[in-house]
């Protein structure tokens, strides 16, 4: 982690004895520094307008609204008959004089199902509609799990571009009194080529930084609907965040609120019904038809007709039906308790990457970035007065750029596994900062070159 003191030692440097000789070129701005205050893109912004915009959420919502329309159709009757004829005339509705067996008339008729089927089947539809109102819900879950897995890459290669851009401009202050100290016979011109190859490496390392950030603002422009080539500000600070359940509590969570198993039990539900329609269908359905005739010089005449369904096919109709819908009942069971595995390697995969990057955030915050500082002050001082040669110091330089871009890899990797629990659990596992919270990184105040 870079410290002030680094940077004034840095440009203290070539005025130094060593040299013998002032600097000649003014104070040069990096220019890297700028987006303290430029606008920023805000993580709940870019949720909020994702799941706003995004078509697949859209399209599970309107696959809700066309199955609650299923609810009362399920629990409608069957349409009602209607037949009209005449006999004894071939011309159409006309009664032959004098046969007492010509006639004109109309016939009624409704079929009832068994008593309790069509809340049956307006029960399993209600069950597709909740099953339905599950995958809305998982879709909007990834949808937000997604988008902050793009922001948070999006703001590592922000970070790392920034870092790396400031990193070069000391580099190449390092190279310059390389070639300094070489001109006054005091340096040796392997130093000014090996710092000029670190140069080249941190540019190549800046295109392919370039080229994976330009990447994660296309992904993020995708999930806004917008073109992806549309420019985005800089993503806003990240700081770490603390969880604060217990993985075993995270269990229980996602046990009662993972949209998979939801769905599911959705499923056992609707099989269970399915199995009690089934058997419902060995019980007869009833017929009714009302009849009104008019005959040539005879009275109208009214009918009623009942009629009843017979099942004699129930060993190849019923029977196989029913066996049909426990299978299907079985089925989703089985699907049931496989997510319930599933649910916990899951949590338990995330959980794990979590903590192992909650380890390395610490560990680079209080650790490794302040331990490489000062390795890298040491054989700054030692440098002056000749007892460290440039490549070492060079190596602790380049050491310390690695470290500083790695904190902000494992703080993106940390907070996406903790986005992937809380799509699982269905709630925000974090909660304000607290002494167990992995340490922040402090952007030290860098001098400018």
């Amino acid at each position: 982690m870079k410290i002030p003191w680094l940077y004034a030692m840095l440009l203290a440097y070539p005025a130094s004895a060593l040299l013998g000789q002032s600097a000649t070129e003014p104070a040069q701005t990096t220019g890297n520094g700028g987006h303290a205050d430029a606008q920023v893109l805000r993580l709940d912004d870019v949720v909020r307008e994702a799941l706003d915009r995004n078509p697949e959420a859209q399209g599970a919502l309107h696959a809700v609204q066309a199955l609650r329309r299923r609810v009362p159709q399920a629990r409608a009757l069957p349409d009602p008959m209607v037949s009209v004829g005449w006999a004894g005339n071939p011309a159409p509705s006309s009664i032959m004089s004098g046969d007492a067996s010509s006639y004109r008339g109309v016939t009624v008729s409704e079929q009832f199902p068994y008593p309790g089927k069509l809340k049956l089947q307006g029960a399993i539809a209600d069950k597709d509609v909740e099953a339905a109102q599950t995958d809305y819900e998982a879709v909007r879950r990834r949808v937000t799990a997604d988008i902050k897995s793009a922001y948070y890459d999006y703001f590592y290669f922000d970070k790392a571009i920034q870092e790396t851009n400031q990193n070069k401009d000391l580099l190449e202050k390092l190279s310059k009194i390389a070639e300094a100290q070489y001109r006054v016979g005091q340096g040796m011109q392997q130093d000014v080529l090996r710092s000029q190859v670190e140069i080249s490496m941190l540019l190549e390392k800046l295109t392919v930084l370039e080229q994976q950030r330009a990447t994660a603002q296309a992904r993020i422009n995708v999930f806004l609907l917008r073109s992806p080539e549309s420019p985005l500000p800089p993503a806003a600070d990240v700081q770490p965040a603390t969880v604060r359940y217990s993985l075993e509590e995270l269990y229980a969570l996602a046990g009662a609120n993972d949209t998979a198993l939801a769905r599911n039990q959705k499923m056992v539900d609707r099989g269970q019904l399915g199995v009690a329609l089934a058997q419902r269908q060995y019980r007869p359905d009833i017929g009714v038809s009302y009849m009104f005739q008019q005959r040539a010089e005879q009275q109208d005449m009214n009918g009623l007709t009942f009629n009843v369904s017979i099942p004699i096919f129930y060993k190849i109709k019923q029977r196989q039906a029913v066996e049909e819908a426990k299978e299907d009942l079985l089925s989703a069971q089985k699907l049931t308790d496989n997510r319930r595995n599933e649910i916990r390697f899951e949590l338990k995969q995330q959980y794990l990457a979590a903590k192992a990057a909650e380890r390395l955030i610490s560990l680079y915050a209080q650790g490794v970035v302040p331990q490489s500082s000062l390795a890298l002050e040491s054989s700054m001082a030692a440098y002056q007065v000749g007892k460290v040669d440039f490549l070492s110091l060079i190596a602790n330089f380049t050491t310390l750029v690695s470290y500083e871009t790695d904190y902000y890899r494992q703080l993106a990797d940390y907070q996406t596994a903790i986005a992937r629990m809380e799509s699982l659990t269905g709630v925000e596992i974090t909660g304000p900062p607290d002494t167990a919270a992995p340490a922040p990184y402090v952007q030290p105040a860098k001098g400018q070159m």
